[in-house]
């Protein structure tokens, strides 16, 4: 018996927030358990750093070819392949025996991660766009829970002194039979049919929705690259209590996420955007300028809070903004986007060297006040009848396919 168009979407809406949340926990595992990884290898702080580049790089050239390899394979497929490759990547990350095979195994982490991240994206945006009002956010507070559960998880199995090959590939071996289960609750994207001519251009619009997404992502690296070093060696406190920044901000980006489409529906993407930028701004400027850790940590909590609706918009809008071409607009969004993690370490820890950790931090305020102008430019993005102030006119597309 063939399920009603109305149950498909949701068990797709469902296999969606699964496989953010999945890829979330393994990375979250993988980002707790660093220094467990760095004590198995005995790597120092630039090997370590050698190896995030690695899969840095990796996963921003592997979106930017995702433009071209979605429109030939769909992006249903290539999720399909992706998400259980990232469970076999780090996996083999827990096996390197030595630091050659690390950054292999790194690279290769970074591959799968790049197709995972960009296809569910696309399938997000797919499921949006069928369901006919804003669900991105709630897609992205999936991720933010894997990742907050992957951490939790870590921190459990290092208090067990369970070692880290044996944590990091568990987590990573329970996750692949999921990620394969999930693979079959996916839509199927209907070939987009384009003219030769126009076969690899898309419209300016999803560059500036790409330059978006990279303010945001350097913003949201903030907090896991610097706040440690900003408590402990500027404002004098304990690493126990420096600790404390990363999970308040998550937290703090999960519940964001969590309103993030209701506010989209109800006031519109540009006026949404434009009060993230400025909030966020209002958040780094408190980091700054706090008197005490107390009030850095809340910087940091307002800033996730912010900033944390940012992304998930730009990949809706650029799944809309580019009719016929979703997946390869929404693969270059992310390309773009997700450079921002590799230069926002770089840059402000350049301007830091230079002058004050502070004051590098600082930096990031025009970054977001940069969200805030340029969401002028930004397209209103309707994947819900009546986006901007009409949630009621979104109430048949409810009806019809309630998720």
């Amino acid at each position: 018996m063939q399920s009603s168009p109305a149950s498909t979407l949701r068990r797709a809406h469902r296999g969606v927030v699964a496989t953010f949340a999945l890829v979330g926990v393994v990375n979250g595992i993988l980002a707790a358990r660093l220094p467990g990884l760095a004590a198995k290898l005995g790597l120092d702080p630039g090997d370590v750093g050698l190896v995030i580049l690695s899969w840095g790089v990796a996963a921003t050239a592997t979106m930017q070819c995702m433009r071209w390899i979605v429109a030939a394979l769909g992006n249903r497929l290539l999720l399909r392949i992706g998400t259980p490759l990232v469970t076999v990547a780090v996996g083999l990350i827990a096996l390197s025996s030595s630091f050659p095979l690390l950054l292999a195994a790194a690279a290769g982490f970074g591959v799968a991660s790049g197709i995972a991240e960009a296809m569910m994206n696309a399938q997000g945006s797919l499921v949006e766009r069928r369901a006919e009002r804003p669900l991105m956010n709630g897609f992205h507070a999936g991720w933010s829970a894997g990742a907050v559960a992957g951490g939790l998880l870590a921190v459990a199995l290092a208090a067990l002194d369970v070692s880290y090959t044996a944590s990091v590939l568990g987590v990573a071996g329970a996750a692949l039979p999921l990620a394969l289960a999930v693979g079959w609750t996916y839509l199927e994207e209907p070939a987009e049919e384009e003219e030769p001519a126009d076969r690899h251009r898309l419209p300016g619009i999803v560059y500036l929705i790409g330059a978006v997404a990279f303010l945001a992502l350097l913003l949201e690296g903030l907090v896991a690259d610097w706040s440690g070093l900003l408590l402990t060696r500027d404002l004098h406190t304990t690493e126990a209590v420096a600790a404390i920044a990363y999970p308040v901000y998550e937290l703090a980006t999960f519940s964001g996420r969590l309103f993030g489409d209701r506010l989209r529906l109800r006031f519109g993407s540009r006026s949404i955007l434009a009060a993230a930028g400025t909030a966020t701004a209002l958040g780094v400027l408190l980091v700054v300028t706090a008197p005490s850790a107390v009030w850095a940590i809340a910087g940091f909590a307002l800033t996730g809070l912010a900033v944390c609706i940012v992304v998930p918009l730009c990949m809706s809008l650029a799944g809309s903004a580019a009719p016929g071409h979703s997946d390869a607009a929404v693969a270059q969004a992310s390309a773009i986007g997700y450079a921002g993690l590799l230069v926002g370490p770089v840059l402000i820890g350049f301007v830091a060297e230079t002058t004050t950790l502070r004051t590098g931090i600082a930096t990031a305020i025009a970054f977001a006040l940069l969200i805030t102008a340029a969401s002028r430019r930004m397209p209103h993005g309707q994947p819900a009848a009546g986006e901007g102030g009409n949630p009621a006119a979104a109430a048949p597309a409810r009806d019809t396919a309630e998720l």
